[in-house]
């Protein structure tokens, strides 16, 4: 198996508790992306078109800070990247990991997955393609519930 990295970032730790399980089921190492700023529940009220949120994802250029960096991405040939479905699409913390130059993704084969209340993954495999061309984006899935380990190994093997 080629060395894989799991990265995701998690606002109410759903997101967070699938990136773990996956991790743990094809032996990958595991970067959690996390906001220079927490996020707090006002922040991630939807309802409110003056939230932190909403106004990011307003805004097509917001790039939310990311603490800390993958200190090895050239150890990794596949890359999941896991979030939450928001507006349809991925966060816009996501289009900072992908656009930071010390994350650089050329080469290696990205693999969306999310976690949503509701929706698919919309465009956010095709808007992640967009912005690291120079990476293979695959279709990614929607890993909503409890999966079991053998589940998502052989989801993520045929990824690989």
């Amino acid at each position: 198996m080629m060395s894989a990295l799991v990265t995701y970032f998690s606002a109410t730790g759903t997101t967070a508790r699938v990136a773990r399980e996956l991790a743990g089921a094809i032996g990958a190492d595991l970067f959690e992306i996390a906001p220079e700023r927490p996020y707090t529940p006002a922040d991630l009220d939807w309802n409110n078109k003056s939230s932190r949120s909403s106004r990011e994802m307003a805004d097509e250029g917001s790039r939310p800070a990311i603490a800390g960096r993958v200190d090895s991405m050239d150890a990794y040939d596949t890359v999941f990247v896991g979030f939450p479905i928001w507006w349809y699409v991925e966060p816009r913390i996501i289009d900072t990991f992908l656009e930071t130059e010390a994350h650089d993704l050329a080469g290696k084969t990205v693999v969306p997955f999310a976690t949503s209340g509701g929706s698919g993954l919309g465009r956010a495999p095709e808007r992640m393609a967009a912005l690291v061309p120079e990476a293979t984006v695959l279709e990614g899935r929607l890993l909503n519930g409890r999966l079991d380990a053998d589940e998502l190994r052989a989801w993520a093997e045929g990824a690989m």
